[in-house]
Formats: structure tokens, C-alpha cells, sequence
């Protein structure tokens, strides 16, 4: 490994190891499932954990869980290989939800957030099979930010991915470890770690999600003006003052009144 990969990969572990202390994304005895899709975010995501898990006083184990969904050139090796090779706990998961998104939606049509959803369900379930404590996914600063603006944009809502997640249902915890990293920067290190990458373009020639990436390319000529408009961005997520909103119920407004007797 270069001289640059081991830089680059150490930038990632301490991004990685601020994120879980920050918002205590791990503790003693965690088992934590982490959802390995096979790019290069899950990948670095898995190597990020399996550091901290040697170095950390914490005692925690990590199983890598890759959920087939049966997409058709899906090159379904790759993984196993990858996780017997490095001696990495691990479990296929066979599920054809690929059918299921074919045939619920029509051709040409947008279908990640069906197949995303079918995806999170079985991963939930399968988490509660394994006694899984936590299940980590491998969205980051980058993700984060554009599904803030995503919210904003299209559903009229501020919102985003939490760095740590309670499922609706109260079942699992969800956390991202990458919460602290750039795309850009998980991109080195996936390169000079030279993993497998496995690419997304399997999904049998559907539409890319146009509006995620029209938020992509507003983020990219950002980065070209201002290389830490992203990050500033993300940062506003754990300053928010909800008196400087608009949120009724966030803050009660009725409150206000003007007190001139104050010294």
C-alpha cells in the first residue's frame, strides 16, 4: 500500500472514530451488522469499522451482510471472495426484490426508492435474525447533505440521514459511520485500497434519479467555488436553532412578547 493510501485511509479512520464518538454510535458488546452493497462507500465504511474494532478498548464485533438482489449481471463471487479472503465474518442475504421493483414499476421510470425500500426491510429483518444490535450504512457527508436539499427542494421539509437513526418501528438503530467523511475523499482511499468495486449501473438501464442528481452537480460546482461549502452545510445541521426557523412545533412563537422592563 502507498505512502498516499495509508494517508488517505487514515483520514477516513479518524473522521470514522469522531463520528461514533460524537454520537455514540457503538458500545461494549455491539453486534454490529454493516450492509456491504459492494461500492466504494460500503467498502471503505467495512474497513473503517474492522480498524476501529482493532484498536478501540471498546469490545465489539462486526459482520458484513451483502443482500443479493438479483440484479442480472450482478457479479455474485465478488464479495464472498473478498470477505474469505480477509477472514471477514459475513452472510449473502438471496432475495429477487429485482422482480419485485420490475414489476411494480414502469419501464423508464425512476426505481430507487422502491428498491431502497425493499432493500432497508429485508436488511432490518435480517438484522433482528442475526441479533444484530446496530446496522451500519455507508452513506456520507456528501449523501447527506444532498438529501437534505433533496427534502427541501421536492418535499418542502428540512430534513436529512442522521449520523444514528431509531427505525420508525423502534426495532433497529441504524448509524453511519461516514457521517464525517467527503465522497471525494472515500473515493482515494477506495482507489488505493484497490477493492472489488461491484458497479451500480446493474439495474437493467433505468433512469438514474435525475433529481439526486441535479443536487449532485449544484454540490459539485460548489466544491469548485468554495472548497468547504459542503462541510459549512453539513455542520449547520448540528447548530440548529429552532427560534431562527419557522417550525410551530419546534418553538412556541405565541410566546414571544417584548419585555421593555429588562435591564
Amino acid at each position: 500500500m502507498s505512502k498516499y493510501a495509508d494517508n488517505s485511509l487514515k483520514i477516513i479512520y479518524r473522521h470514522v472514530g469522531k463520528a461514533v464518538v460524537d454520537y455514540q454510535m457503538i458500545e461494549d458488546g455491539d453486534k454490529i451488522m454493516a450492509g456491504i452493497s459492494g461500492g466504494k462507500d460500503s467498502f471503505v465504511m467495512l474497513d473503517a469499522l474492522l480498524h476501529l474494532q482493532r484498536v478501540s478498548k471498546t469490545n465489539f464485533e462486526v459482520i458484513a451482510v451483502n443482500l443479493n438482489q438479483k440484479k442480472p449481471g450482478f457479479p455474485e463471487h465478488v464479495l464472498p471472495n473478498y470477505f474469505e479472503s480477509n477472514g471477514i465474518d459475513h452472510y449473502i442475504i438471496e432475495e429477487d426484490t429485482y422482480s419485485i421493483v420490475r414489476s411494480k414499476i414502469p419501464e423508464g421510470k425512476i426505481t430507487c426508492p422502491l428498491c431502497s425500500r425493499l432493500r432497508r426491510g429485508k436488511l432490518y429483518g435480517f438484522a433482528e435474525k442475526i441479533g444484530a444490535t446496530k446496522i451500519a450504512l455507508g452513506h456520507h457527508m456528501d449523501d447527506i447533505v444532498e438529501t437534505m436539499f433533496l427534502n427541501m427542494f421536492f418535499h418542502s421539509k428540512l430534513s436529512a440521514m442522521p449520523p444514528k437513526l431509531l427505525s420508525d418501528d423502534k426495532r433497529n438503530v441504524v448509524i453511519r459511520p461516514l457521517a464525517y467523511c467527503r465522497e471525494k475523499e472515500i473515493a482515494y482511499a477506495a482507489r488505493d485500497r484497490a477493492y472489488p468495486i461491484i458497479p451500480n449501473n446493474l439495474c437493467g438501464g433505468f433512469q438514474k434519479d435525475s433529481k439526486r442528481q441535479a443536487v449532485k452537480a449544484m454540490l459539485s460546482e460548489w466544491d469548485k467555488e468554495q472548497s468547504d461549502r459542503v462541510a459549512n452545510i453539513f455542520r449547520s445541521l448540528q447548530k440548529v436553532h429552532p427560534s431562527q426557523l419557522a417550525d410551530k412545533a419546534l418553538f412556541n412563537f405565541s410566546l414571544l412578547h417584548a419585555n421593555r422592563h429588562l435591564n
